[in-house]
């Protein structure tokens, strides 16, 4: 990912290099490729097609380096994802048994009538049933319903355990990050009070609208298991999950309710897959790993899914110069990773390619991430575009959408220096034949997502998304929480906010201002790979448009922002859960 503290790195590489002489001869890889040694055009194969004998050779290669131990021997625990069990149900919420009972409530839901009752019929009930003991908590505990509040009370002689009251603060859930945080809410009280079955009602069911409310559902859903799961792969204890099953009361009930909560599920699945892989670090993720996790998608779901990775030969017959350039400096050698989707049945009616940036760690290279802000300790996330391909990969591999036909591109490697990398400089030729100058190694991603996207448009896709933690400008631009969004279809701008709508997840349209492309001009190549800091995500962009084909619909999502959650200093698995909506509104349209 390009950075501003970036710009002056190479006077500290030379200084590095200086300081410890023998560094360099250490680092290097003499078999590597000379970095972007490639310049003819391509014709590649369509895919999918058979493994080839060399693609067949990467992925044996794959294997071997996943069996080899992690530098400082780190392995990851095995630690099962939660695994919850949803029900809806039509049934008086005081006739429930079980361990929790969480009441989602509003501020408005908690006013009182003169006789200090409340008015809400709901929470009158409740406390009627529980001789007081709600409004006295509720009291007691200044509990107002506002946003973030909860209180849990432990009972007797009930058919619940506890009782919750979660706090929604003015109004009911109405978007899809309401529901979601709604869930997160339930999982947090339910683990606290390590409860092994939960119900949740609304005190004001009649506040979410009947068209949402399946999509209400979901999202509680969702944002429960979410809410449970942790991360403690690579911690030396881990905490039990005690959740198993949670009921939503007064949501409604039928088969159509009862397949969306399966969506839920399984949407979660590839939310947590695609957090694991950018909370994994890269001693342990290497380009290698990486093909491997993806491989195992594929035989996991084999009635839907084909697997082709290509090693650093077969990248080499494709001209895939401007990936190999990136690639070169590293002793891990980099796998272009293709997953292809098809459906069991029925015919295809549209084509589309997912492309994500897959930087496993990304130094710089010689532009070497130095100084306050680089954050080059969290490297480990600029392989968060491929994660998101490959949690969406999961997901519908469980799904299973029908008519549409799904290619899943990473070319996955790291930007390391050595003797063999590529220099401030260099001249790499990408595989549609053009070239570019690397006018800053720090500016890495927007190469190997050139020979991505040109593999992409010759698989015969008709739309293109491809996600990547690509700026720091984007960043800046629009803080940590949104996504910025450059396409020149608003067509496919429609298509991604739809999806972003049932998702949650927050993206903003920025301009492809083509006036802009005049700095991204070399006197002595077709281009150079970074126009400087003004306008920096914009011109990633128009970098990345040069090697779509005019007539398939693309879109550039630059995620730096939203991939991590600084609080938590973890993954938040953006971009799994509107790229799945985005290709099952392509299967039903």
């Amino acid at each position: 990912m390009a950075t501003a503290a970036s710009t002056s790195a190479v006077a500290a590489a030379s200084r590095l290099l200086r300081r410890s002489p023998r560094l360099l001869r250490r680092l290097s890889v003499p078999c590597a490729p000379p970095a972007g040694a490639l310049s003819a055009r391509p014709s590649p194969p369509r895919c999918p097609a058979p493994l080839g004998r060399r693609a067949r050779m990467g992925h044996t290669a794959a294997a071997a380096a996943v069996s080899a131990p992690a530098l400082g021997l780190t392995k990851p625990n095995a630690v099962e994802p939660p695994q919850v069990t949803f029900a809806a149900k039509d049934i008086e919420f005081s006739d429930w048994k079980g361990d929790i009972l969480a009441v989602a409530v509003t501020e408005k839901d908690l006013s009182k009538d003169s006789d200090s009752k409340f008015e809400n019929a709901v929470l009158n009930k409740l406390d009627s049933q529980l001789g007081g003991l709600l409004s006295e908590a509720a009291a007691e505990e200044d509990f107002t319903g506002k946003a973030g509040q909860s209180v849990v009370l432990r009972l007797q002689g009930q058919g619940f355990k506890r009782v919750g009251l979660i706090g929604l603060g003015q109004s009911a859930p109405s978007t899809a990050a309401a529901s979601r945080g709604l869930g997160e809410s339930v999982a947090s009280v339910a683990k606290a009070a390590q409860a092994s079955s939960a119900a949740i009602v609304l005190a004001s069911p009649s506040g979410i609208q009947e068209d949402f409310k399946l999509n209400a559902a979901a999202a509680i859903a969702s944002g429960t298991v979410l809410g449970l799961y942790e991360d403690s792969r690579y911690k030396s204890e881990s905490k039990k999950v005690h959740l198993k099953s949670v009921d939503l009361i007064g949501l409604g009930s039928g088969p159509e309710l009862d397949q969306k909560l399966k969506y839920a599920n399984d949407l979660s699945s590839g939310v947590i897959f695609g957090r694991e892989l950018v909370n994994s670090p890269a001693n342990v993720l290497t380009p290698a790993v990486l093909a491997e996790e993806a491989s195992k998608i594929a035989s996991t779901y084999s009635d839907v899914f084909t697997a082709t990775i290509l090693d650093v030969e077969k990248c080499k017959e494709l001209k895939m110069g401007s990936y190999l350039g990136v690639a070169a400096a590293s002793a891990n050698p980099p796998h272009f990773i293709h997953l292809c989707y098809k459906p069991t049945s029925g015919n295809v009616k549209r084509k589309l390619a997912i492309v994500g940036k897959g930087l496993t760690f990304d130094s710089g290279g010689y532009n070497i991430k130095t100084g306050p802000g680089c954050s080059i300790e969290l490297m480990k996330f600029d392989m968060g575009g491929s994660a998101a391909v490959f949690g969406a990969a999961k997901a519908l591999g469980q799904i299973k959408p029908p008519g549409v036909e799904v290619h899943f591109i990473v070319a996955a490697c790291e930007n390391m220096i050595s003797g063999t990398g590529m220099r401030p400089g260099d001249i790499v030729t990408a595989s549609n034949g053009k070239t570019i100058e690397v006018n800053n190694t720090d500016a890495e991603g927007r190469l190997t997502l050139a020979d991505a996207l040109v593999y992409a448009c010759n698989q015969g896709v008709d739309k293109i998304v491809d996600l990547a933690t690509l700026t720091g400008a984007c960043v800046v631009a629009l803080g940590p929480s949104i996504a910025g969004i450059f396409t020149p279809s608003d067509e496919l701008a429609k298509e991604v906010a739809a999806a972003s709508e049932v998702s949650g997840e927050k993206f903003w349209r920025l301009p492809l201002e083509e006036s802009y492309w005049e700095s991204m001009k070399s006197g002595v190549a077709d281009m150079v790979n970074t126009g400087g800091r003004q306008g920096g995500s914009i011109t990633a962009a128009l970098f990345l448009k040069q090697f779509v084909d005019e007539k398939v619909q693309w879109m550039h999502i630059d995620m730096a922002g939203p991939v991590w959650n600084d609080k938590k200093r973890a993954a938040t698995g953006f971009g799994v859960s509107t790229l799945v909506e985005w290709v099952l509104k392509n299967s039903s349209s």
